[in-house]
């Protein structure tokens, strides 16, 4: 590995701070700072595209939403990321802050194994002709505005009808994005080896209609009523888009992955005591 990406939260003093202490301590790699991070360093500007491909290695300087953004830019590339989590133990960025040069000592001597977590790839269908095609690591979200009305959100698996969800919205989460707005609707928690399709309802007006785990070579397909008005669709809360009746999103497992670096000192089920706060009154 001779090239690293750093990717970090904005207006973070300590993750510009930590750029510093990484490139002092490693002189013979090549680090390739995203757009807001080089303007506050005052490093050379690299567009995120050149980033993406030129990357041995991703460090993400800040947590989960941070580290979600790396993804993103990333794209489909399955370059290792390593996160580091600025504050307080995240789902995905293990590694804290005083473990940073040792965790990466290790990873550019080539011990240490990542998690290859599943993406999903959304398309956008308006009046037949396809508008958008993205991917998410955590989830794709229909949700309504500002107006408190239901929307009808017609539901099927593979061609096969499911069920009308009359809701405030539908989430289709990954395994990874079973521990976020998923779990607030009452999803369940899916150990993120498994794939798999988490299809849930947002306060859904028959109590009857519960989230479905659905496998991950299934093609989910969302229709909105006739009548819909002031619904979004946001992809992993980086991006929103406005929806219209009629629209319609189908939603499958992606062929690209993201690899998270481990950290061999945190396990997946203590993360979760620790943020769900389990056994505790």
């Amino acid at each position: 590995m001779q090239t690293l990406a750093l990717i970090a939260k904005k207006d973070k003093p300590e993750a510009a701070q930590l750029a510093l202490q990484l490139r002092e301590r490693y002189p013979q790699l090549t680090l390739l700072a995203e757009r807001a991070l080089a303007h506050a360093l005052g490093w050379p500007r690299v567009e995120d595209r050149e980033l993406a491909s030129r990357a041995d290695l991703a460090v993400v300087l800040g947590g989960d939403g941070t580290l979600i953004h790396a993804a993103r830019l990333l794209g489909g590339r399955g370059v290792p990321i390593l996160g580091v989590n600025l504050g307080s133990l995240g789902f995905m960025t293990e590694v804290p802050v005083e473990g940073l040069f040792e965790q990466l000592d290790e990873v550019l001597a080539g011990r240490f194994r990542v998690d290859s977590r599943m993406k999903l790839r959304c398309r956008l269908v308006r009046a037949g002709k396809l508008c958008l095609e993205d991917e998410v690591l955590n989830d794709v979200v229909i949700n309504k505005g500002a107006l408190a009305r239901i929307g009808d959100h017609h539901a099927s698996i593979d061609g096969v009808y499911i069920t009308t969800y009359k809701s405030d919205g539908v989430i289709v989460a990954t395994p990874t994005g079973s521990t976020a707005y998923s779990l607030s609707a009452g999803g369940p928690i899916v150990h993120p080896s498994v794939d798999c399709m988490v299809l849930s309802p947002i306060c859904s007006h028959a109590l009857t209609q519960r989230s479905i785990v659905v496998p991950a070579e299934r093609l989910v397909r969302i229709e909105l009523g006739p009548n819909t008005a002031d619904t979004y669709l946001t992809l992993d809360g980086q991006t929103g888009h406005g929806l219209q009746g009629g629209d319609i999103l189908e939603v499958e497992r992606s062929p690209n992955r993201v690899n998270l670096v481990r950290n061999p000192k945190v396990a997946y089920f203590s993360i979760l005591r620790q943020k769900l706060h389990w056994g505790q009154r």
